[in-house]
């Protein structure tokens, strides 16, 4: 008979967390969790484990944010879950690798990275559960299984199907995406029925690369793009399928696919050029007052908002039947790491799809590996692929430097340098390409090309952060995730970030990141160690004793914390 495992940390005799039940876990095991919320990362490994809330008495939250993994990290093994919360940062909420993971009732959201990602062969079979968060919803690569009564919302990408995946997606809602509501690339096929995609900032469905999905009773309204984009070379069908208030033609199937396309209502109403114009100013206004939010960089600010004057302008006089100059939309970010570049850049993205000047926000970074193969003529296909992912939004290339390696043998980065020279001058009002990387190497970078250079428009400069602006970082994150920093601490935050400027590889705003942790982390031993149960204010309280801890770990680790 499978062990049943309780996770109750008041309880005597019961599991503190769910990581120490799994660890103690055999394969079949049930764990049941009581009402909290447990800041862990999971690891399932050649095993089947089931974790569901205990009672209904409470919300179960696991939360991932500030860890460098998973909330779930599932490897060869079957994992199913019920009525939990679960939340995670810059990776996945659930991670599967040639497994089986079976989902019900659950809140799931992430940072910058899908909600639910699944590869290799994997199976995901999700039912009545939110996805309220992340780059992507669902990302389903080489893999299937089911997604039933299912929504999806405030993503960049609401489901990303892709390497010959075939899903049966039914009876679910995407909406409020920056981007599109469900690509299908890269021989996907997909089964989506019944399904609702609305308010999305391009296109409801977008088919490429071969792809034959069938889409059946779908309505699909309010996008920014056309309601289906079927790309060269596809096949499957189209049924049945209503789609209202989209850019026309509403369905736009390339002239060499085989799509079959079949009963399908087309009202594409459209709204007054005045409220359209009224909305999309106060988005803009919207995400100009996020970017004079950020912490310091008050140059960057002038120019992103000089860039914006100027696009704004071209728009109003293009409106006006004037002549208008064609500008570039490529840029250089240069300066040191943990400075704000990846964020600004998410927001120009965001900036430029409100202007009309790309047609997404959407946002692709890149780094070397992303780009650069291991054989002759493999990097330009590589190259030209990761472009055409990023089609209508921004390509963010991190190191870009890391590119230009020049005088080693073998190796293949000027090969993408050549094709990325090319891809942006092609599809310059498609792309955005942002540059980013350490500004003595991104000036050697620019000169990989003859026209390299001339292909980007402006370089930004991204300044170091004060140690002001660190301790007003800092203090930031903690009043996020809810905790408080004494006022006794300032002062002793200010030495330590000061002192943190003046030593090589400085990590800026990373520095206010990984302090913050190992301060969590010297906080939760002391209330620990008190031997009874804190308070509220005892919670949320970050002590001089905690500070002086994590710095003096710190120090002894060799972490810049």
């Amino acid at each position: 008979m499978a062990r049943t495992l309780l996770v109750a940390p008041q309880q005597r005799g019961a599991y503190a967390t769910v990581g120490a039940a799994l660890a103690a876990a055999s394969s079949g095991v049930t764990i049941l969790v009581t009402p909290g919320t447990y800041h862990e990362a999971l690891f399932v490994v050649d095993m089947s484990v089931r974790v569901t809330a205990a009672d209904d008495s409470g919300t179960v939250e696991l939360d991932a944010r500030g860890l460098p993994h998973p909330a779930f990290d599932v490897r060869n093994g079957e994992l199913s879950i019920e009525g939990l919360t679960v939340r995670a940062g810059d990776h996945p909420a659930i991670a599967g690798r040639r497994s089986s993971i079976s989902i019900k009732q659950c809140e799931i959201s992430s940072g910058y990275d899908a909600a639910i990602d699944v590869r290799d062969r994997s199976r995901c079979d999700a039912l009545q559960t939110r996805i309220t968060g992340g780059q992507f919803g669902f990302l389903f690569e080489d893999s299937g299984g089911t997604v039933q009564d299912c929504e999806v919302s405030d993503v960049d990408d609401g489901m990303i199907v892709r390497l010959g995946a075939d899903p049966q997606i039914r009876a679910s809602t995407i909406s409020r995406c920056q981007r599109r509501g469900i690509y299908v690339y890269q021989l996907g096929k997909p089964v989506v029925e019944g399904c609702e995609i609305s308010q999305v900032g391009a296109v409801g469905v977008e088919i490429a690369h071969e792809s034959s999905p069938v889409l059946r009773r779908c309505w699909i309204h309010d996008t920014q793009g056309v309601a289906i984009q079927v790309g060269r070379g596809c096949a499957g069908e189209i049924d049945s399928c209503r789609v209202e208030n989209v850019r026309s033609p509403g369905i736009e199937v390339a002239p060499d696919a085989s799509t079959r396309v079949t009963g399908t209502g087309d009202d594409r109403a459209g709204r007054p050029d005045a409220a359209d114009d009224s909305r999309d100013q106060a988005v803009l206004g919207s995400l100009l007052a996020e970017l004079d939010a950020m912490v310091g960089l008050a140059g960057v600010k002038a120019q992103v908002r000089g860039l914006i004057d100027e696009l704004q302008v071209n728009e109003w006089r293009r409106g006006a039947g004037l002549a208008v100059e064609q500008t570039g939309h490529h840029l250089i970010f240069a300066g040191a790491p943990g400075t704000g570049k990846t964020t600004v850049a998410r927001l120009y993205g965001r900036l430029l799809a409100v202007l009309g000047v790309l047609p997404s926000g959407a946002f692709r970074e890149v780094a070397r590996r992303d780009l650069v193969g291991q054989y002759l003529g493999q990097t330009a296909i590589k190259t030209a692929a990761v472009f055409e992912e990023a089609a209508g939004g921004v390509l963010f290339i991190d190191e870009a430097y890391t590119l230009s390696r020049a005088g080693l043998r073998g190796d293949f980065g000027q090969e993408s340098i050549d094709t990325l020279v090319k891809l942006m001058e092609d599809h310059r009002d498609n792309v955005a390409v942002i540059a980013a990387g350490y500004t003595t190497e991104m000036t050697e970078f620019l000169s990989a090309n003859p026209g390299l250079a001339s292909r980007f428009s402006k370089t930004i400069e991204f300044e170091n952060y004060h140690s002001e602006e660190l301790v007003l970082i800092i203090t930031r994150l903690a009043r996020a995730a809810d905790y408080e920093f004494v006022p006794e601490t300032q002062p002793l935050l200010g030495e330590h970030f000061e002192r943190l400027r003046h030593e090589p590889n400085f990590g800026n705003a990373r520095e206010a990141r990984r302090l913050f942790e190992a301060v969590r982390q010297a906080q939760a031993q002391r209330l620990r160690g008190s031997g009874q149960r804190p308070t509220v204010d005892a919670l949320r309280q970050l002590t001089v004793a905690d500070l002086t801890l994590a710095i003096e770990e710190g120090r002894h680790t060799g972490s810049p914390a």
